[in-house]
């Protein structure tokens, strides 16, 4: 019996780790030799820099011709490209559009729950483009959020001024029901100062990134720039939400951080240094909290209970979605925010009326079920594994994937009282930071694990 060729190896290991789903890429790999095949990581990251950029300034319809057109030019790319390893993160997301798919067949209205399930894809598209782009030119990650940071600081700088122009805008923002009546929030180009809080949360993590990686004097100052002034834009939206994401954003890249430049030290300083920088993160907090007036305020009314009508008002959502769950807890009701609006009057109390679950966990369990929410905490486990394990790595993406962290705990805590990540001027950068870890390499376990599957099908190659 003859020795295969190494070639034919290589082919026999490829079909054995790329799932069958996906072997439909590269099926014009061998004629794709065109100017537009040689151009098609330029002309991605033209769009997806437009794109992201254009996030919060862009009409809705501009938004979905740059959307549309990124999922056009992952499907030209995945044709002229054999695929690659799929991936934790990746196999979490086919596993959550699987779900949607079932949802969306067994939904009470179809039609409504199928418009849902095509923006889902579109966004796949998205995730699917910059996945592609980062993995095959990693420099794109600068340039995006090079983009990313000249949309916000436009953005920002609008909303600040908005503070020095007729007020009268703005004060239909104040709820005169709340223990925060008479509060002026900014909301900048995007009409919500709730919205614009979402929008600027995951940002901040990697401009703090940016400028930390970025060498040299006038990027870091961009950078620089884009961290204090959408900073401070985000806490004159007085989103509660929003703040406490940014806490948990910057606090945890600071932590991680921390833990990164520790890897070195002696043990005993490894353990103490986290520790006292939280206590002094923490005693930061309530000082400032103490002191200022206005965020006593605005915290004050988290611990309210009903007596603040926001927290009454989602308290009495949040009921009327746990019954939508009771009553289809397996297949949901389907994606999207048409087949909500349908369904969700048929749970809610009186002059309760609202356009989402206000709450990430139970948005997944309203929309799919009790998978659908597993599938959610499968995604988070998942990439939250993949960024940490680039603590004690020397990867040239290991910064990116910690502020890709951090951004992932920031919208996780905004998430839990409120659904603004649904919106595509936020959920797009989610998925950004996605792809910014579903590029990096394996974690150990799962490398080692790859190593030996690949031996063996060499080995039973060549023997056979």
């Amino acid at each position: 019996m003859s020795t295969p060729t190494a070639h034919a190896i290589a082919s026999a290991e490829r079909e054995g780790q790329v799932p069958w789903l996906l072997r439909w890429q590269g099926l014009f790999a061998r004629s794709a030799a065109g100017p537009l095949a040689r151009n098609l990581p330029l002309l991605s990251g033209l769009v997806l820099c437009a794109l992201m950029a254009g996030l919060p300034l862009v009409t809705r319809a501009g938004l979905s011709l740059l959307i549309l057109s990124s999922g056009l030019l992952w499907l030209i790319w995945a044709l002229c490209t054999p695929a690659g390893r799929l991936g934790r993160i990746s196999g979490w997301l086919l596993v959550m559009l699987a779900l949607a798919v079932i949802s969306t067949g067994f939904s009470p209205v179809p039609v409504a729950a199928a418009k849902g399930l095509l923006k889902l894809l579109s966004y796949l598209g998205v995730y699917a483009l910059m996945r592609q782009l980062l993995a095959s030119a990693p420099l794109w990650w600068d340039r995006i959020v090079a983009a990313l940071l000249g949309g916000q600081l436009i953005t920002a700088v609008i909303g600040i001024r908005q503070l020095y122009g007729d007020s009268s805008a703005l004060a239909r923002w104040s709820d005169p029901n709340s223990v925060a009546e008479g509060t002026v929030r900014i909301y900048s180009t995007l009409d919500n100062p709730n919205l614009l809080a979402g929008y600027l949360l995951p940002i901040l993590p990697l401009a703090a990134v940016a400028l930390l990686r970025w060498q040299r004097p006038m990027a870091r100052l961009y950078a620089l720039s884009a961290l204090l002034i959408g900073a401070v834009a985000l806490l004159l939206t007085y989103s509660r939400g929003g703040w406490l994401g940014m806490v948990g954003a910057l606090g945890s890249l600071a932590l991680l951080l921390a833990l990164r430049a520790s890897r070195h030290w002696s043990p005993l300083l490894r353990r103490l240094f986290p520790l006292l920088l939280l206590l002094g993160g923490g005693l930061a907090l309530v000082l400032a909290v103490s002191q200022i007036e206005p965020l006593r305020v605005r915290v004050l009314s988290l611990v309210a209970g009903r007596e603040d009508s926001s927290n009454n008002f989602r308290i009495n959502v949040w009921m009327a979605a746990l019954q939508m769950v009771q009553d289809r807890p397996w297949l949901g009701i389907g994606p999207g925010n048409a087949i909500f609006n349908l369904i969700y009057p048929l749970y809610q109390q009186p002059k309760f009326n609202a356009l989402s679950a206000y709450s990430i966990p139970l948005e997944l369990a309203v929309e799919g079920g009790i998978p659908g929410l597993l599938a959610g905490l499968g995604l988070l486990q998942s990439s939250l594994r993949q960024g940490l394990a680039q603590l004690r790595r020397e990867h040239p993406q290991a910064l990116p994937a910690l502020g890709a962290v951090a951004t992932i705990v920031g919208l996780c805590v905004q998430g839990l009282t409120d659904t603004i990540f649904f919106r595509p001027e936020v959920q797009l950068t989610g998925w950004f930071c996605l792809a910014t870890l579903a590029t990096l390499p394996p974690t150990a376990a799962a490398a080692a694990s790859t190593t030996t599957t690949t031996t063996t099908t060499t080995t039973t190659t060549v023997d056979g």
